[in-house]
């Protein structure tokens, strides 16, 4: 064998004549091929594995995009290559090019979520905040688009290198979904569904352009600020307790029996009635409070009643005004839910246990004398939770 056989023989062995890709990782979206300045031999095998994609680039064009199979690199099957001039020395002559392979495969369990709350306006509880957060699963649909739009020259491609920029995307078509949507505040649990639809289709309409698709989108929760969630069990309680004329009269009566039981004969019957009314107009108070709480309710017909204000002291009751800071706080006499802060109450003399709570501050409890012809205020100053 003479000195060029041995030339032509080194050189032969420096040509790439299998090219392919063997995916090891969970996360990876593309990889170039290392070519590293050597030359690919015409007539090299190239080897696509399923959920994979082969992208050519010659002379930083994108030139060729190959599926799944098996192919022989040559004039014959890459006709882009063959006009851009990647032989026009001859087929038999090696050529230089990038070769990208590209994931299809879809890329589960991608979380997102709300960092800041989203402003929203419901007709039930008016200005709202609400935070959401959810999974979704996303694959390259358009290699070429992805190469040209996104990925670049990068030799290696992570789902975290494009995740932040999906993740603001989402988080902006959620929200845009969310308000164009118009559902209640009360009604989005049952929506989760119907809302990751909207939000997905919006949203690949964006991500179309750079070669990505949701190929699904998950709302996880959609939480509501506390205000709004008390309000929500205040209004669930005042369902419960159903028809309030027949509550507020089980009261009364209630207060009586309690009252003949004690002693003090009339006086104490009478005290008994008046805190058995006045307990029943605070809960009438509550109920229109939770029912309406923007206060824009307005009656249709004879047959709607406005809920009554809180009871007019008797001769034999003083006005007690229960605050707080913050407002919002619930109200509690001897373990009786009373309403919540700002609330004037009326409450016959004596001794009472009043607690003051609200969720993430420490409660407020007092044990306070009512005497007869002196109203009383109380203010609650209530300190975060650790």
């Amino acid at each position: 064998m003479g000195i060029f056989d041995k030339i032509g023989d080194f050189v032969k062995s420096q040509l790439i004549e299998v090219i392919e890709w063997l995916d090891d990782s969970h996360d990876t979206v593309l990889y170039r091929f290392p070519v590293q300045g050597q030359e690919i031999k015409n007539g090299a095998q190239l080897i696509v594995r399923e959920s994979q994609a082969a992208v050519f680039v010659y002379s930083g064009q994108v030139a060729d995009v190959f599926g799944p199979g098996k192919y022989t690199i040559d004039g014959g099957n890459t006709p882009v290559l063959t006009k851009l001039g990647a032989w026009y020395h001859g087929f038999n002559s090696p050529f230089k090019s990038e070769v990208y392979f590209v994931n299809t495969k879809q890329f589960t369990d991608l979380k997102w979520g709300t960092m800041n709350p989203v402003m929203l306006r419901d007709p039930d509880f008016g200005i709202v905040r609400l935070r959401a957060f959810g999974i979704y699963t996303m694959r390259i649909a358009d290699p070429r688009a992805f190469v040209k739009e996104i990925a670049g020259t990068n030799a290696h491609f992570q789902t975290e290198d494009i995740e932040g920029q999906l993740k603001r995307a989402i988080v902006s078509g959620f929200s845009d979904a969310l308000g164009e949507s118009k559902i209640p505040a009360l009604d989005l649990a049952a929506s989760y569904d119907e809302l990751g639809t909207i939000a997905r289709n919006k949203m690949n309409a964006d991500f179309a352009s750079f070669g990505v698709e949701l190929t699904k989108f998950y709302v996880e929760n959609i939480s509501l600020p506390p205000e709004v969630e008390a309000a929500m069990d205040k209004r669930a309680s005042m369902g419960a307790l159903g028809d309030m004329n027949k509550y507020m009269q089980y009261q009364a009566a209630e207060a009586m029996r309690d009252a003949a039981k004690n002693e003090g004969g009339g006086a104490g019957l009478g005290a008994g009635m008046g805190a058995g009314f006045a307990v029943g107009g605070a809960m009438a108070n509550i109920m229109g409070q939770a029912m309406n709480p923007q206060g824009q309710q307005q009656g249709q017909g004879q047959q709607q009643q406005a809920a009554p204000v809180a009871a007019t002291p008797t001769a034999t009751e003083v006005s007690v005004t229960v605050n707080s800071e913050p407002t919002g706080a619930d109200i509690e006499i001897d373990g009786s839910y009373e309403g919540s802060t700002p609330s004037q109450l009326s409450l016959a003399p004596g001794e009472y246990i009043i607690r003051v709570a609200r969720p993430g501050f420490k409660a407020w409890e007092r044990k306070v004398i009512i005497k007869a012809g002196s109203a009383k205020t109380f203010n609650a100053i209530l300190e975060k939770e650790a």
